[in-house]
């Protein structure tokens, strides 16, 4: 119905008897993994593990759900025929993370939070989870490894301080603008003055902050998404990741006030004494501004509470980790040693 050529699938529906699941699924990997395993860019084992990869993934996406989504004849609204027929699995995972379907900028914006959320290096805490199970399985004799357990490692290591980060930001911006009246995030005529929006809270965090200096309280609340340990110490700082997106962004015509008050804050934080330097618009910050646009609506006529955008923020980052740790689960089975998670830093590799 697609269109899509795929040769094991046409040569199971000439065997006789009608096919299993199992086969289905089977027949679709091999057309999928057939090319990059002829042309050595992945191993026959890699290619072995598909199918278990993709139940994998479609069980995580429908566990993401209330139960109430999910139906005899649909999920979350999208009937089978349409899921199986028209559907693809980005417009699938939207839809469950928000319970609307998507235009094609808010699913291009979706797309790029998955691309953002995909890893943060070998180093990464959820890589960690996932090649802890492979490790312990045993990746030099990988017949042994257990995909399952590998995602329950990537599961395990993913918390309020790795994965959490994102609602502090929404929480943040919900608090700036929900007296706002704002309409749609997306509308450069929104009327607000962002440069005195940012003032009057960049303000009041420096007496906050002087408060607890006075009262000999050197722990205070950080600001959500502002600054970085890495990029410092210049005269205005940048996020390389905010950069890009905001300059592709720019390229596509499309608006984020959000995003745009980001960077008055951390202007205003500068201008009023807070910080020596302009701070950067680090990425969780862009993550935030980008989730809340795509949920603002919602949220603003009472469909979504704040807790539904605790658990949209954290979700995104489930679904993006779940392809990243997949392929560093992959990957130490191909590369790893048992009892061994290191990546041996002349091994590593990044793809932009």
């Amino acid at each position: 119905a697609r269109g899509a050529k795929a040769p094991f699938v046409r040569w199971l529906q000439t065997l006789p008897g009608h096919p299993t699941l199992d086969a289905a699924r089977a027949a679709i990997a091999a057309s999928l993994a057939w090319g990059p395993l002829m042309r050595k860019r992945i191993s026959p084992l890699t290619a072995e593990s598909l199918p278990w990869w993709m139940h994998l993934f479609g069980v995580m996406i429908g566990a993401s759900v209330d139960a109430a989504a999910h139906t005899p004849e649909s999920f979350c609204g999208y009937a089978n025929e349409t899921l199986i027929r028209e559907a693809s699995l980005g417009t699938v995972a939207y839809t469950a993370l928000t319970g609307r379907a998507g235009d094609p900028d808010a699913l291009f914006a979706f797309q790029m939070l998955i691309g953002l959320l995909l890893s943060n290096g070998p180093g990464t805490i959820t890589a960690q989870g996932a090649k802890g199970a492979v490790s312990s399985d045993g990746p030099e004799s990988p017949e042994r490894v257990q995909l399952n357990k590998a995602m329950l490692g990537f599961l395990t290591h993913c918390g309020y301080a790795h994965g959490g980060n994102g609602y502090e930001g929404i929480a943040f911006l919900i608090d700036r603008f929900e007296e706002t009246g704002l309409a749609d995030p997306g509308d450069r005529d929104h009327g607000i003055d962002l440069a005195a929006l940012a003032k009057t809270y960049a303000a009041a965090y420096r007496d906050y902050k002087a408060e607890k200096k006075e009262a000999g309280n050197a722990s205070f609340q950080k600001i959500p998404g502002v600054n970085h340990p890495v990029f410092k110490d210049k005269p205005v700082n940048t996020d390389p990741r905010e950069a890009y997106v905001r300059e592709l962004a720019e390229k596509r015509g499309e608006y984020n006030v959000f995003h745009a008050f980001y960077h008055a804050v951390v202007q205003a934080l500068f201008e009023t004494g807070v910080s020596r330097n302009v701070y950067c618009v680090n990425v969780d910050a862009l993550l935030s501004a980008l989730l809340l646009k795509l949920l603002w609506a919602p949220f603003r006529a009472g469909e979504i509470g704040r807790d539904r955008l605790e658990t949209a923020a954290f979700t995104i980052f489930l679904y993006a980790r779940m392809l990243g740790c997949a392929a560093e689960a992959d990957d130490h089975m191909n590369r790893g040693r048992d009892m061994d998670t290191r990546t041996p830093a002349s091994k590593c590799a990044f793809v932009s």
